[in-house]
């Protein structure tokens, strides 16, 4: 088993940034992929980045290139989320998963944690 922890959401301002981290324990966390989603409200859950257990490779939705950087510390047990440019349609629920295959589909992934907030105001 694998438990993860978001946290760092909150409030901002259209331009502005937000870093979000998930904490891992459980099982050894270096040997998985990690993955962020995001869920708006009425909408389906939606991958935004994900990164090999090496950081060998990441991957991104289009939607966020060149603004969303993902990096993580296996040391530390944790995955980053670096949000910047934010704009109002990122508004969402942040979810981290992890999973022994790294792509952008949510059923590639094993293990979610609780979701963290994210509002971006215009």
């Amino acid at each position: 088993q694998v438990q993860l922890v978001e946290s760092g959401g909150g409030l901002v301002q259209a331009g502005g940034s937000l870093r979000l981290s998930c904490a891992a324990s459980g099982r050894t966390f270096s040997s998985y992929a990690m993955g962020w989603f995001r869920q708006a409200p009425g909408k389906e859950r939606e991958f935004v980045r994900t990164i090999s257990w090496i950081e060998l490779n990441t991957y991104y939705a289009d939607s966020v290139k060149g603004r969303f950087t993902v990096s993580r510390d296996n040391a530390k047990n944790t995955v980053y989320l670096q949000m910047n440019s934010l704009k109002p349609e990122d508004t969402a629920v942040y979810y981290c998963a992890a999973g022994l295959v790294m792509g952008g589909s949510l059923y590639e992934y094993d293990y979610w944690g609780q979701g963290t907030q994210v509002t971006v105001s215009s």
